[in-house]
Parts: structure tokens; C-alpha cells; sequence
């Protein structure tokens, strides 16, 4: 037993591990790891001198070495169009290209109406049940993009396929409000 844990009667469990830690961190050689936990405890100086040690250390490594690494050339880009084309940027600077979004996919939905059901009706369901919506009969459909309402329409038949004819575009600035 070490003297502290003879005097230490009056020590706490934790009190008592941790010393026991301390002894067995210091004789296997790793005391170096207890001094810099407790410099952290009483106020961290001693995590910041082993980091200040190991960035000069680094440093002193670092300078009239070569390695064998070599610096990627960078390119400048305030020279001027090309750079702004490739940013997405128009000829005046300000305006964005619109041509980088163009062929982005979207999803266009349709939505009939909703309703919400308990889980009980859910497992109900089979083939012939009827869900009533909220919507009327005869009421336009939403057309949704990626799950933003952008406009209303009605179904129409397009050569034996369902189409759907916009009676009303919602605005940028009504979708811009919706969002929030």
C-alpha cells in the first residue's frame, strides 16, 4: 500500500481509485498522461504546454525538411469570365446563369386531397373501401413541385393518358411565403 492510502482513510471511494490510478499510471511509466489530467483539473496548463510542445515540436520538424511534397498550383480567378461562367455567374456578373439548373430533375405530383385516419381504419382497408378526402368533387388539383405547391389544375385526357391543364399558377412570392 502507498502512504497515501494509509493516511487516506478519510478519502472518498473515487478519492481512492484515483490515486491508485495516479500510483499505477506512475509506475508503469505514464505518469507523464496523470500530470497533464491534472493540470487540466487545476486549470488546464498543462493540456496547453503539451500542445504548445507538440506545435513546436511539428514546427522545428517542418522547416528545411523537404519531403518530397510538392505545392498544387492554384489558379487565379480574378481574371474575369471564364471564373464567373464557371460559378454560375451571366456576362454582367450579377444576373446567375440559368443554363446550370436547367437540366436538374424535379418531381411534379398531383394531389387529389388528403385525409387523416387512425391506424385501426388503416388495417381495415381492402380492396372496394372508399376514403373520403377533403376536397369536393369538381375542385381543382394541386400541383405540387418536389412537395411545393406552385399551382392548381384540372385533369384532363391527353392522347388515353391523364393530363392536367393549370387554372391558376401560384406566385413566386405567395410560394416564397408558404415556405415559411
Amino acid at each position: 500500500m502507498s502512504d497515501e492510502e494509509n493516511t487516506g482513510e478519510g478519502q472518498s471511494e473515487d478519492e481512492k481509485l484515483a490515486a491508485e490510478w495516479e500510483d499505477a499510471m506512475q509506475e508503469s511509466g505514464d505518469g507523464e498522461g496523470g500530470d497533464a489530467e491534472a493540470g487540466a483539473e487545476e486549470g488546464g496548463s498543462g493540456a496547453e504546454d503539451e500542445w504548445a510542445a507538440a506545435m513546436a515540436e511539428a514546427e522545428a520538424l517542418g522547416e528545411g525538411e523537404d519531403d518530397g511534397i510538392e505545392s498544387a498550383p492554384l489558379e487565379n480567378f480574378s481574371a474575369g469570365a471564364p471564373q464567373q461562367a464557371a460559378a454560375g455567374l451571366g456576362s454582367g456578373g450579377d444576373t446567375p446563369d440559368l443554363d446550370v439548373i436547367l437540366d436538374i430533375p424535379v418531381t411534379i405530383s398531383m394531389e387529389v386531397g388528403n385525409t387523416s385516419i387512425p391506424i385501426r381504419n388503416l388495417l381495415q382497408l381492402n380492396q372496394g373501401s372508399v376514403i373520403e378526402l377533403d376536397r369536393l368533387a369538381g375542385e381543382p388539383l394541386d400541383v405540387l413541385v418536389n412537395g411545393t405547391l406552385i399551382a392548381h389544375g384540372e385533369v384532363v385526357m391527353v392522347n388515353e393518358k391523364f393530363g392536367i391543364r393549370l387554372t391558376d399558377v401560384v406566385s413566386p412570392s405567395e410560394r416564397i411565403r408558404r415556405l415559411n
